[in-house]
């Protein structure tokens, strides 16, 4: 999927009712470090990839979080306030900016991989 420096942004399609597409960017280690927003079409989520890809790199954009079961999070925003990717839930707040980092470092250069 991509080698030991680079990250990847897997576009693919939901089954099912809702037929939305969305990605995730994916580490070199092939763990999923951000989750998208759906979209209701393909030439969105790649708008959305494209919007990570330059919100990634401004630490502004990143909304660091608590859940109700008490797990730090992240949510990364646009300028405009709108979601454009949430992060899984960590076991601390270390996990969590480590998590951060690693879209920061991943985000700007990954390859897309269109599943959809």
């Amino acid at each position: 999927m991509s080698n030991s420096n680079q990250g990847s942004y897997v576009l693919s399609k939901h089954t099912g009712l809702s037929q939305a597409y969305h990605w995730v960017l994916v580490a070199s280690n092939n763990e999923v470090i951000l989750t998208s927003e759906n979209y209701a079409t393909k030439e969105g989520a790649k708008n959305g990839v494209d919007s990570c890809r330059g919100n990634s790199q401004i630490d502004a954009r990143y909304e660091k979080k608590t859940s109700l079961s008490n797990q730090p999070y992240f949510v990364l925003k646009a300028s405009n306030g709108q979601t454009i990717g949430t992060s899984e839930m960590y076991s601390s707040t270390t996990a969590r900016d480590n998590g951060v980092a690693s879209v920061k470092r991943f985000g700007k250069d990954a390859v897309l991989v269109d599943r959809a």
